[in-house]
């Protein structure tokens, strides 16, 4: 049988091939047509977005950290200025094995356990992706030491930083405030405000004080610098730079030599004292015992001075001035002597009998007076010169408590008095309302009889009784107190001046005025409560002692300071003007569990007006004035 021969079909083939070749070209042509608007899309569309990130990788965008404004005295002295300094610096997310890479750091560089404590401590507080000092001040040869190995720790560097300085130290601590480093509810605030761009670099903010209250003024505008950068990420060149604008410089009211006076004054004690112009405002003095290094702060203060400052029974970060809180005590008593005359409750004739206490009607509750058999006939004048109690007891009676809080919240008593720190407490004058809303009780004629001295519910601030004093001792002029003087713009060497700002005027008669301010005068005269702490001076002031009760006395006991525990002693109070004539300084003092305000407080206010009056300092020691005593008010045991 022969073979079967197969014929192909050549044109069907060349029919099969024309259509694969077609199809293949077509799917050929329509992935070059996608890669070609693929193409267009990039160089056309996304042209502007993908030269941005061309240019991010060769351009580098840095900010420039403004230098912060510096603080002055209102007689130039320096509060708070600026030093260079090299800083070695860590990033925590870009170190592996970050304790072996500290510990092999530390063979180069010394680093202390109390280094790496802060550090740490920062490091929990900061977010990882921040740099973090580690060591600040470095010296030349550590400089170069590291510069040496600083391939062998990636994620670490040297930065040369700015770091602020307080030359006067715990004296103005308060006052001035420090900064401390920006951390994630810093960050959060500064979006809210809208700053967060201007912070950019920034590793410090304004704490407490001036550094806070003037944050704004004293950060400045940061600069930014274009740098071109190779495949490495080195500095080839400067392609444009927008200089930083350097944060404002404050001249603040403040005498920081008057301060230094006040604040040595006290000695060890614990307390507060507010000096101020009666006359505009402004604030001559103002400090808190004890104080504290602000100093510590730069950079991250360690675990072992934040715990001796934050856990010490002392609370020596608590702005006393501004922010403690005591009953008054005696130096209420001018405030209830003018109300008495400007209300018709009280003449300047009349007289009572003080036998060393009071009691009402059909009560046999007694009310004594500090002094044991009493002061016998005592009239307005009189009251005020030796401190009667019985007087006032029987003053608060008659005029009731709304009388004596509307009249006297005039003096600026129980409200913020708008000073430009943060921080201010607002104390408080009692109300019938107030005791409703805050106790759910009903005001009775004891609590009546505890305000009338100064006790009870009171609660003031010592800028509060500075403030109320400034007003008597002009004549009923109420300046809003401030302690920024003036603020200096560098780049335009402008001066935008704090005018005084007169708050109000008390209206009131004269004659009832001047009666009450003689008998301040008398206060320091002899047979007045603080006539040994005023004996030689060579100008006449005014003034009111007054004790500030801590514990309650049981009834029928008598307080005896030698009994008591030194932190349950009385607070110690003063208030005072000078010259008394023309003052142009108005002051109050408390010292803590000091007991006499005549015997510990007044001495202090005489350091701080011979020194503002004559230039130099008294003779005698706070050690070597022994005063009178002065009240002790025993108020609980009729609640």
């Amino acid at each position: 049988m022969k073979p079967t021969i197969e014929l192909r079909n050549h044109p069907l083939e060349t029919h099969k091939f024309r259509v694969r070749l077609a199809i293949s070209a077509g799917f050929v042509l329509l992935l070059f047509l996608i890669l070609l608007a693929r193409f267009s899309y990039l160089q056309v569309v996304q042209r502007d977005h993908y030269h941005t990130l061309a240019e991010a990788n060769r351009i580098s965008i840095s900010p420039l950290v403004p230098n912060r404004g510096m603080i002055f005295d209102r007689n130039g002295e320096i509060l708070a200025q600026n030093y260079s300094i090299y800083t070695l610096e860590v990033i925590p997310s870009k170190v592996h094995e970050l304790e072996a890479t500290l510990d092999e750091l530390a063979t180069v560089i010394r680093i202390t356990e109390k280094d790496r404590s802060r550090f740490k401590k920062l490091m929990n507080e900061s977010r990882r992706s921040k740099s973090i000092p580690i060591r600040k001040r470095l010296s030349d040869e550590e400089v170069a030491r590291f510069a040496a190995n600083r391939y062998r720790f990636p994620g670490i560097d040297i930065q040369p930083r700015v770091l602020r300085q307080y030359p006067y130290g715990d004296s103005v601590a308060h006052v001035v405030g420090y900064i401390g480093r920006i951390n994630d509810k810093d960050i959060e605030q500064l979006e809210i405000d809208e700053e967060l761009d201007n912070y950019r670099g920034s590793h410090h903010i304004g704490r407490i004080g001036i550094e806070q209250s003037y944050e704004k003024e004293l950060h400045g505008i940061t600069g930014f610098e274009e740098v071109e950068t190779d495949a490495a990420g080195r500095p080839v060149r400067v392609l444009s730079r927008t200089p930083p604008t350097s944060g404002n410089n404050l001249v603040l009211s403040l005498d920081v030599k008057l301060q230094q006076v006040a604040d040595n004054a006290f000695g060890d004690r614990r307390g507060a004292l507010v000096a101020m112009n009666p006359n505009n405002g402004e604030i001559l003095a103002l400090v808190s015992k004890p104080g504290f290094d602000a100093n510590l702060f730069i950079g991250g203060i360690d675990h072992e001075n934040w715990d001796l400052l934050n856990n010490s029974i002392d609370r020596p970060l608590n702005n006393r001035a501004v922010r403690g809180l005591y009953p008054p005590g005696s130096t209420f008593k001018p405030f209830m002597a003018l109300a008495a005359l400007e209300l018709e409750k009280r003449t300047p004739e009349y007289t009572m009998n003080d036998a060393g206490f009071f009691s009402l009607p059909g009560s046999k509750h007694r009310y004594r007076d500090w002094k044991i058999g009493g002061h016998g006939r005592v009239d307005l004048h009189k009251s005020l010169v030796v401190s009667c109690d019985t007087y006032y007891y029987s003053l608060a009676n008659d005029l009731g408590i709304n009388a004596i809080h509307d009249y006297i919240k005039q003096f600026g008593l129980g409200e913020k008095t708008g000073i430009d720190i943060r921080g201010e407490a607002s104390g408080l004058l009692p109300s019938p309302e107030w005791k409703m809303r805050r106790h759910n009780q009903k005001w009775h004629i004891g609590d009546t009889i505890s305000v009338g001295i100064g006790q009870g519910y009171n609660l003031t601030t010592p800028l509060q009784l500075a403030f109320s004093t400034a007003i008597l001792a002009n004549k009923g002029k109420a300046y809003r107190p401030f302690i920024v003087q003036k603020i200096s713009n560098n780049q335009t060497n402008i001066h935008q001046i704090n005018q005084k700002d007169l708050l109000y005027t008390i209206q009131h008669k004269p004659e009832n005025m001047a009666l009450v301010r003689e008998a301040l005068v008398d206060v320091t005269q002899p047979g007045g409560t603080a006539a040994n702490a005023a004996k030689g001076a060579t100008y006449t002031f005014a003034g009111k002692t007054g004790t500030s009760q801590v514990i309650g006395i049981k009834q029928g006991e008598r307080y005896d300071e030698d009994q008591v525990s030194e932190r349950h002693r009385d607070h110690a109070m003063f208030i005072a003007y000078a010259p008394a004539e023309n003052p142009q300084i108005a002051l109050s003092i408390i010292v803590e569990n000091g007991g006499h305000g005549g015997a510990t407080a007044a001495p202090i206010a005489r350091q701080v007006l011979d020194y503002f009056l004559l230039g130099e300092l008294p003779q005698s020691t706070i050690a070597q004035v022994i005063d009178v005593p002065e009240a002790h008010h025993n108020h609980h045991d009729h609640l």
